[in-house]
Parts: C-alpha cells; structure tokens; sequence
C-alpha cells in the first residue's frame, strides 16, 4: 500500500513513531465478547516531507470507529471548567446573543454548547456518534448525527445553520480527509463569523514525548506551521493562536476568511512560529529523532512494574483513555501487571480495555483493593485525579505516571 499525504498528496517515506500493531483504542470489549478476537493494526505514525503533517493511514473508515462511542466528554471536571471559561470569554468578546448562532463540529454530549444555550444563544452540534448525540438531544441541546464535511456544510448553510461562531475541539486530527472538513468550515461561516479549533500541539507531543496520544481515531498530529497551510488552501487563514495547558499542551487557533480585512502576525502567533522553528519543526532530523523516544519509557515502565510485581506488591490502573490503551499495547502491559483499571465513565465500565483485556470498574474499587501503586493513564489530568483518589495514602498507596517520564508521584 503507496501511502500518500492527506493534506498535499506527498508520499510518506519518514517514520515518525513505530508503535507496532494495536487494536483501536477506544473499542472496549463488553463482557461477554472476551472470548472474541480483537482486530489489531499497524500504528506507524509517518511526517510529510512536504508540509510536515504527522499522520496516520487509514485503516478503518471513520463509520467504523465513532458511530458508536464510549467517550463522554462531561465526565471531566477540569475540561468542564475548560469549556466554560471558553463560552463566557467568546460570548463577552464578540457580543453573542440571541441573533446570533454557535455551531460546534464533534459537540459530544453537549457539554460545551449547554454554557452558549443557558445564555439564550441559538445552538447547533454536529456529533456523528449516534448513541452520544441522543445525549445531548435528551438534556435540549439540537444535535445532527452525522460526519461533518463540505457536503454536510453546504445543506446546513441551505437550511439556515451559517455560524457566527464555530467550535472545533480535538476533532481537526480525527478527520481522514482534513481538507474536506475545513472546507466545510469556510462554507458554513458566516462572511465576518469566527472558527476556533482546539488540538493537541505537535510540538508537546515531541517535546514531551507524548507518543502514547498517537492511535488510530488520531489520523492527523498537527502543528501551527502545517495547520496555517492547511487553512490557507481553503481560503481561511489563522488569525490568532492561544496555547492552552488541556491534554499535556494544546493550542487554540482563531480562525477567519482570508478576505476579511488586514491581517499581521500577533505576538502570540509569532512566538510561537518561533518556538516551532527553534524546535526543527520545519526540517526532518527533528521528527526522525523522535523515533527513538517510546521505547525510552516502554523500558523504564516495565522496569518499575517488573520490580513491583517481583516484591508482591499490587497495580490498578486509573482511567480508561485511548492514549492508555496505545501505552499498554505497545508495552506489552496486561493483567499479569495490572489487576484492573477504574474509570468515573459508567459506559466504560463492565468492559476490558482493548488488547490488554484489562477490566474497567468503578472507582470505588480502588478504595476496597487497597493496590500499592496507582498507574495515571490520563497523565494529563494527574492533579485531578490525585484529588479525587488521594486517600490511597492512607495505606501507603502512591501513584504512577509514564508521560512525560516514568515517575512514582510520594
């Protein structure tokens, strides 16, 4: 198979990061299908040469993996607190009302849109997972269950869906055909109307070495430099950028049509660029360097577990996130090192994790096993959930990160 560059069309030839093969990551496995056999694919990550889009190949249709979903966005406070200070600041700073209209792409539950809607605001979410977008429509917020792109834009424009504001978070990187989705955002913006888009930023991945964030639902790993080339091609251009703390460092980008008055770089923009450049984001040695770093902490992990299990002390997980499941897939880690993981998502709960077959339970299962060490998947909510589980210390349990270094939390 010739893979080529979903943005410019280049063949890929430079890896990025071998991960080896895992099955998707948020295909949890019910109960009763443990028997099952699970479908695993390769996870090669590759760079183009061209505009340095760090991606994946498609191996399964975007159908086949987010129709029917198991992430909730509203289970997170921190993300809730995230969305909130969001909502009031673009409500404040472009005057939205009630004439106006807030479309969000990948709305979820309704999560962030509800903070628009309690102000009286007209809103629209677009959630191509069907079971999740029921959700949202259950707690009154309108929601499409359908995959967004430029067909989809051009018949919610007819209908009278054009946006003042459009919401993209952590969606840019799950589309396969990233072109498409942008177009479709320049059809459905309305002529002075704003797009924002939230997305894990490369340039952490790298410097962090965040690989475990890279699975299959990920087709894209986007920078500012590519994502400016990105939206230049389908005539909006970039004209802000905000870096944000939310999943280990993400930037916000502030998008318009490019006809829309004069532009310069702001400072925020240019410091960037620059941080981006300082890095080697626009060579090659920088991303082929990176190839090395996933196996640094696979080989400090197992070291720790190895140790752990070697002195009969016990391991539970914390968190049932994708990026957990690419960390114990390409560790080889299953129950023979963790007896079980917890999660607050009650739908994720009463499944095994792909791959490891690790169960899910509930929370309060880590309050009765009393394990000696808690390993955080979702590392980037570490302080969150070291609040919420700090009472393993009252038997001497501590907790465990992997990213961005293996690391024993006293």
């Amino acid at each position: 198979m010739t893979n080529c560059c979903r943005h410019c069309g280049s063949i890929l030839r430079d890896t990025f990061a071998d991960l080896g093969v895992s099955p998707l990551a948020n295909s949890f496995v019910p109960l009763q299908d443990r028997v099952h056999v699970e479908r695993f694919y390769p996870l090669h990550a590759f760079v183009c040469s061209e505009c340095r889009l760090v991606q994946l190949p498609e191996f399964e249709a975007p159908e086949a993996i987010f129709r029917e979903y198991l992430y909730f966005s509203s289970y997170s406070p921190s993300w809730l607190a995230h969305c909130q200070h969001y909502a009031n600041k673009m409500i404040a700073e472009l005057g939205l009302d009630d004439e106006c209209r807030v479309v969000e792409i990948a709305s979820n539950d309704g999560y962030l849109l509800q903070y628009f809607a309690q102000s009286g605001i007209p809103v629209l979410g677009v959630e191509p997972a069907d079971n999740i977008a029921a959700v949202a429509r259950a707690t009154g917020i309108p929601t499409e269950s359908v995959f967004f792109g430029s067909s989809v834009a051009v018949q919610l424009h007819e209908r009278g869906y054009a946006a003042d504001l459009i919401v993209a978070n952590n969606v840019l990187a799950h589309v396969p055909d990233i072109n498409d989705f942008v177009r479709g955002i320049a059809v459905l913006l309305k002529p002075d109307g704003l797009a924002t888009f939230e997305f894990p930023h490369l340039l952490r991945l790298m410097e962090f070495g965040q690989f475990d964030t890279i699975y299959h639902e990920h087709f894209s790993y986007i920078s500012l430099l590519t994502a400016e080339r990105i939206f230049a091609a389908q005539g909006l251009r970039v004209v802000d950028v905000e870096e944000v703390p939310t999943h280990g460092g993400s930037l916000r980008l502030y998008v318009r049509r490019a006809c829309t008055g004069e532009h310069y770089p702001t400072a925020r923009m240019t410091a960037v660029r620059q941080a981006e450049s300082a890095a080697g984001l626009q060579g090659s040695a920088s991303y082929r360097s990176f190839a090395a770093r996933p196996f640094v902490t696979k080989c400090a992990l197992l070291e720790l577990l190895i140790g752990v299990k070697r002195s009969d002390r016990r391991i539970a997980g914390y968190g049932a996130p994708a990026k957990g499941n690419t960390l114990l897939n390409y560790c080889g880690i299953g129950r023979e090192f963790i007896d079980f993981t917890v999660d607050r998502n009650p739908h994720k709960q009463n499944h095994l994790l792909p791959g490891s077959r690790i169960p899910i339970r509930d929370p309060q299962a880590i309050f009765e096993a009393k394990p000696d060490f808690v390993l955080i998947l979702p590392w980037n909510l570490r302080e969150e959930i070291i609040e919420q589980m700090g009472r393993i210390r009252d038997w001497g349990g501590r907790f465990v990160v992997a990213i961005p270094q293996v690391e024993i939390i006293e």
